[in-house]
Parts: structure tokens; C-alpha cells; sequence
């Protein structure tokens, strides 16, 4: 099958939810399915997501914004029943946010998505939920990680599986409903999405490189900068998010979503200096010093995206450098629009 490209879509509904629809990612999947003749309505609470994200929206006759929470029962059951599809991608997210706001994570990420996922099953919606290559966890080894891998965890008192053992419970929940309800979903474990409109202010590593490098301060480099990430370019990701929503065999079933181009930390920032003309230095920071105790990494995190290329045709086109080049250029916009 085909890959699925924009402008390409023949969804079988019309009206989406989109429940951190404010959002980084969720802006961007607005825009692909306003553009292919959807109705859309966002459901945000401002907390990580922005109006900004949606400002070139806001006049779109099919856009509707609803600020309220995840968490409010009366809203999620007005706009589950008038959608015919759900995009469930409302999470607390960034390391730092996990770290600050332990309870607010767990809540948002755990009794939101029950919400969602018990109204869907009342309605009869499908759903896709949005979880997290961090639930694979700590793996050491140096290879693509399957969607059938076992998770690697550290204690509890390691901060940073928190937010992993939230989106676990995600998936857990929607193939319980999926199983003992009939719940029609499907789940996606998004691997380092990147792109224009995402934050450095919660830990993200690309724009938090690309804003300090533009503004030559140094570029903190947390541990060694010897761990590995394959980054995804956010336009690839929501293709790959329409076209498992579109996919409707497609059902209680798991699949990857990133890129296979893997680069350690290090060579990220290298990249970074160049592509911005920057002279700035690198300065290597123990996680301890930047989170506090409790907090360690992970030393490599790739996807085998078998599974969903097979499915649906899916693949990332856009590489490392398009990424780093789209955020200089949002970065370098929003600086210039800035008053000095």
C-alpha cells in the first residue's frame, strides 16, 4: 500500500476530536485533516498546549476550540457524542513537567484517557491513543525495538518512570476496553516527535538546542551526550496518525511511529551548531544537577517500523536535517517578532 500523503486522506468520517488539539502535535494534525475537508474540534486546557499553535485556525468555519480539561466528564461526553472519530493525544509531557508536577501527570495521563476511552466505548467511536517509546524503558541494547519488546524499567523512586508507567497504563486501559467492551481503537507509540511550534520549555531537546544556539549561549548537554535518539519529523508523524485512524481493520492493535535514523546527543548539538552558524559551546550537566535526584535516561531509543510500514504503507520522508531547519526557521520568526 502506498504511503499516505497529504491531500491523499478518504476518511470514512468527517468530524474529529482532538483532545490535545492546542498542542504541538495536535495543531498539526488539525491542520491535515481541516485540509482534507474535516470538521474538527480541539479540546485543550492551556496547560502545555497554546493558543498560539492555533492561531492560523481560529477563522477556519470547521475549527472549533473548546479550553476545558480531559478531565471534565460533562465536556469529553458532549464532544465524544457529536465526533465520529477520536485522536486521543491530551498527556502531560516533558521531562521537567513530569519531574515538577508528579500527581498532575499521573491524573492527566491515566483518568483522562479512562474518561475518553469510557465514552467512546458508550458512543461506539473509534479511537486512536496516543502513548510513548517510553514505554519500552531503560533497553541497553543498540537495535530497533518491536512492538512486542519487553519493558525495561528502573524503581519507582526514579522519577522518570512515572510518565512511562502512566502512558502503560494508557495502552493497558484502551486494549482492556477494546477487549471486554468492543472498544474500536488503535494505539500509537510515537517515538521523539519534532518539528516547528514544539517547546524547549519542558525539555525537548531540539528546540531547546536551536533557541540557545541562536541566541549563542551554551548548549547543555545532559550526562555524556553519548545516548541515542531517532527523531520524527511531525508532519511524517500525523500521517502516520490519519492513516491508522483511516486504516479501520485496524483494531485493538499497537503499532510504532518515528524514525530509524538514530544520532547520539552530542552529534545532535554538533548538527544544531552548524546548521545555526553558532559558536556556542557545549556544556555537559549530570542529570542531577538539572532535575534533581531521581531522574536517569535512557541510553538508546529506535523503532522498528515494520509493523505499521506492512499496514498502512508508512514511512518518515523527512530527515534530520528538514527538522532542524524548520525549527531554526520558527525559532528565528518568533525571535524576530519578539520585542527587544
Amino acid at each position: 500500500m502506498p504511503s499516505l500523503a497529504r491531500g491523499s486522506l478518504r476518511p470514512l468520517a468527517r468530524r474529529a476530536l482532538i483532545t490535545g488539539g492546542a498542542g504541538f502535535i495536535g495543531s498539526h494534525l488539525a491542520e491535515l485533516l481541516l485540509g482534507d475537508e474535516w470538521e474538527v474540534f480541539a479540546l485543550d486546557d492551556l496547560s502545555t498546549g497554546s493558543l498560539l499553535n492555533v492561531q492560523q485556525l481560529k477563522e477556519h468555519e470547521g475549527y472549533h476550540l473548546v479550553v476545558d480539561s480531559v478531565l471534565s466528564t460533562s465536556v469529553v461526553n458532549e464532544l465524544v457524542h457529536k465526533s465520529d472519530v477520536v485522536f486521543h493525544l491530551a498527556a502531560a509531557v516533558g521531562v521537567r513537567l513530569i519531574v515538577e508536577q508528579p500527581v498532575h501527570t499521573m491524573v492527566t495521563n491515566v483518568r483522562g484517557t479512562e474518561t475518553v476511552l469510557e465514552y467512546c466505548a458508550r458512543f461506539g467511536k473509534r479511537v486512536l491513543v496516543a502513548s510513548s517509546s517510553e514505554v519500552y524503558g531503560d533497553h541497553r541494547e543498540q537495535r530497533p525495538l518491536v512492538e512486542t519488546d519487553r519493558r525495561v524499567y528502573g524503581p519507582t523512586t526514579e522519577k522518570r518512570w512515572l510518565y512511562a508507567d502512566s502512558k502503560a497504563m494508557d495502552e493497558h486501559l484502551a486494549l482492556a476496553w477494546h477487549q471486554e467492551r468492543g472498544l474500536d481503537c488503535v494505539i500509537a507509540r510515537l517515538f521523539n516527535t519534532v518539528g516547528p511550534r514544539q517547546s524547549g520549555e519542558y525539555g525537548m531537546v531540539i528546540p531547546r538546542f536551536v533557541e540557545r544556539a541562536l541566541a549563542r549561549e551554551p548548549l547543555e548537554i545532559h550526562g555524556d551526550g553519548t545516548q541515542t535518539r531517532s527523531f520524527c519529523h511531525v508532519a511524517d508523524s500525523i500521517r502516520a496518525l490519519a492513516g491508522l485512524m483511516d486504516a479501520t481493520s485496524l483494531t485493538g492493535d499497537i503499532f510504532n511511529v518515528g524514525s530509524t535514523d538514530r544520532i547520539t546527543i552530542a552529534e545532535l548539538a554538533d548538527r544544531v551548531l552548524v546548521a545555526t552558524g553558532s559558536d556556542s559551546e557545549l556544556l555537559y550537566v549530570a542529570y542531577e544537577d538539572v532535575y534533581g535526584l531521581g531522574i536517569e535516561d535512557t541510553l538508546h531509543r529506535e523503532p522498528s517500523i515494520a509493523k505499521i510500514g506492512e499496514a498502512i504503507g508508512w514511512q518518515p520522508v523527512l530527515g534530520l536535517d528538514r527538522i532542524i531547519a524548520d525549527v531554526i526557521e520558527v525559532s528565528r520568526a518568533r525571535q524576530s517578532a519578539s520585542p527587544a
